[in-house]
């Protein structure tokens, strides 16, 4: 009887074991993780604010261990951003690839009809931020304000400007100042990201940027340059003495997307978990004292289905800027 009982008992205990191993295997399967490093695929070179802010994210991830295997960041810049469309495109179904956006995820495509990439194929994941602009001259010109910045402009035979890439939101936001002004000698010359753009103002190789505040910023801080107006509704707290351009009577107002995406086919439960997991980064204190320092507004959490409505209004309002300014004005071609 002893005997019996006992054997009863271990397979009692090998039938939960059994069911704790089919319990646990589905687990495992409803709660996806990366089983290899992620490929953080930025749409820009080095030094820019999109490098930046992939490689913050880096690091608040690996802080707070939110994933199992790393995030590997990757600069893409080349085609203005279309060789990281292409790549994103040419991993359909890969879990393992996100891309970090500027706004040359819309205007590309846009403007290289040839490049057989439709950014409604992506999977949307989570957006970041809103990035901000001003334009910004050498602290050693003369140049006070925007009035100070037309007249100089207009009295010298060429202006060169810098951005980064070409058909992007740097060169779209000169030509939008070009077309209210009436400008016609600016030149616009493309850099890889834009930390390079940054550095080649202070070297006194271009005249004028508009970069996003990261980009700017430690040249600022120590006085090498000087921004002179802003590109948003209202002024922002890191640059209070800085009238926007609605203030000045100019209806130009214009933000950067900083979002992730993942490519075509990215399985739900691979989306389910990068959403997720730059949720926490949204919401961690790191990444808010960031956009509070650096001017990015990081107000609202939108992912998935909300991000990819996002992305079709910002498609089209794209759409009708690259028709109103010119692609010729915005690539230089």
């Amino acid at each position: 009887m002893e005997l019996l009982r006992k054997s009863t008992m271990v397979m009692g205990l090998a039938v939960a074991a059994v069911a704790a191993l089919v319990v646990g295997s589905t687990d495992a399967r409803a709660a996806w993780q990366p089983k290899k490093p992620v490929e953080m695929i930025i749409m820009a070179g080095t030094g820019g604010g999109a490098d930046q802010i992939a490689r913050l994210i880096q690091g608040i991830i690996e802080k707070k261990n939110l994933s199992p295997r790393p995030f590997i960041p990757i600069n893409k810049p080349g085609g203005s951003g279309a060789e990281a469309l292409r790549y994103l495109k040419d991993k359909a179904g890969d879990d393992h690839v996100v891309l970090v956006t500027l706004n040359s995820f819309y205007t590309t495509p846009l403007i290289q009809k040839d490049l057989g990439v439709d950014v409604s194929t992506f999977t949307p994941l989570g957006l970041m931020a809103r990035d901000t602009f001003l334009l910004w001259v050498n602290a050693d010109t003369g140049i006070m304000n925007l009035n100070d910045w037309v007249g100089a402009v207009k009295s010298a035979p060429n202006w060169n400007v810098g951005g980064t890439g070409k058909g992007q939101e740097d060169s779209i936001l000169f030509a939008m100042l070009a077309a209210e002004y009436d400008i016609k000698n600016i030149t616009y010359i493309p850099f890889p990201g834009g930390g390079t753009v940054a550095k080649n103002l202070i070297g006194n190789h271009i005249q004028s940027t508009v970069n996003n505040p990261s980009e700017q910023m430690q040249f600022y801080e120590a006085g090498k340059s000087r921004p002179i107006v802003q590109f948003t509704p209202t002024r922002m707290k890191q640059f209070p003495d800085v009238p926007t351009a609605k203030e000045l009577g100019h209806d130009i107002v214009y933000f950067m997307q900083r979002s992730f995406n993942g490519p075509p086919g990215m399985s739900k439960e691979a989306q389910e978990f990068y959403i997720d997991l730059f949720k926490k980064v949204f919401d961690s204190k790191e990444w808010q004292d960031f956009c509070k320092s650096d001017g990015l507004v990081c107000d609202e959490w939108v992912a998935g289905d909300a991000l990819g409505a996002f992305h079709a209004e910002n498609l089209k309002r794209h759409e009708v800027l690259i028709e109103k300014v010119g692609a010729k004005a915005i690539t230089g071609e």
